[in-house]
């Protein structure tokens, strides 16, 4: 079962170690029996051509670094059929931001989200509103201020929310693997392990369950508000680091054998998989 690989080694994440996490997970599929070789983003249009069975997108770095190269990849793999592992019908960060503007005007537990300045009456009232890209990625472009200025369309606007601190929960399919949390807020990526209640776990899947994905790799980022409820800050379905280094190395060889089962589950739903 030849499979591309997709990653960014070099990557200088903040607070992450892309390339040791990749490495990782690579050594042990090729344990599991899988024939792997990686690549660039970059590279992953021209290489999807030479015969791999799929094409795994891991830790690849923000889409908006190399967006034309993305979207070259992801409209030839559309055209050619190529499976693609987190499939490309994800709803959430893999087809860009617009999904924090869809759960909200669902009434879904999300920071509530508006896309331009003229809709600020629809946020609950805050001195102070965070404003970024709708097109950014980590923090990049971040701003905070009392009165949100941007073109309709090109940016989100949320009240900040003064929370208690961030958890990330991971997904291997529908199935629950582990939660992290930074306990101080201003230290996104340092994180420990978190062990989530009943209703933490069942917020957590509303979100994987409203992404419909059938196979894949998804992290669940929330904040608890000052109000003890938790609310979505991102759903990550294109690339979520894992941050598999900082649990235990049974939480690590669940993980591997959770994906392991995916991989072949996804594989054999596609023609010409071994």
């Amino acid at each position: 079962m030849p499979l591309l690989y997709v990653t960014d080694l070099a990557y200088p994440a903040r607070g992450r170690r892309y390339g040791d996490e990749d490495i990782f997970l690579t050594s042990r599929l090729r344990a599991a029996g899988f024939e792997l070789a990686l690549c660039h983003p970059a590279d992953a249009q021209a290489l999807t051509t030479m015969g791999f069975d799929a094409v795994i997108v891991r830790n690849s770095g923000p889409v908006l670094h190399y967006a034309e190269a993305y979207e070259a990849f992801r409209a030839a793999a559309l055209a050619a059929g190529t499976p693609v592992y987190n499939p490309l019908t994800g709803r959430a960060d893999m087809a860009g931001k617009q999904y924090l503007l869809d759960l909200t005007a669902a009434g879904y537990p999300v920071i509530p989200t508006v896309d331009d300045p003229a809709r600020l009456a629809e946020l609950p009232q805050a001195p102070v509103y965070a404003v970024k890209p709708k097109q950014g990625a980590d923090s990049i472009g971040l701003t905070f201020t009392a009165h949100p200025t941007g073109p309709a369309g090109e940016v989100l606007i949320q009240p900040r929310v003064d929370f208690a601190y961030e958890v990330s929960f991971y997904f291997v399919d529908d199935a629950f693997q582990y939660a992290l949390y930074a306990p101080d807020p201003a230290r996104r990526w340092e994180l420990r392990p978190y062990d989530p209640t009943g209703a933490d776990l069942a917020f957590a899947r509303t979100f994987i369950a409203w992404n419909t994905l059938s196979h894949g790799i998804q992290r669940v980022d929330a904040c608890r508000a000052p109000s003890g409820e938790l609310l979505l800050v991102e759903l990550e379905d294109l690339n979520p680091y894992l941050s598999l280094d900082l649990v235990p190395e049974r939480v690590q060889d669940a993980f591997v054998a959770a994906l392991t089962r995916s991989l072949r589950s996804f594989l054999s739903g596609h023609s010409g998989a071994a």
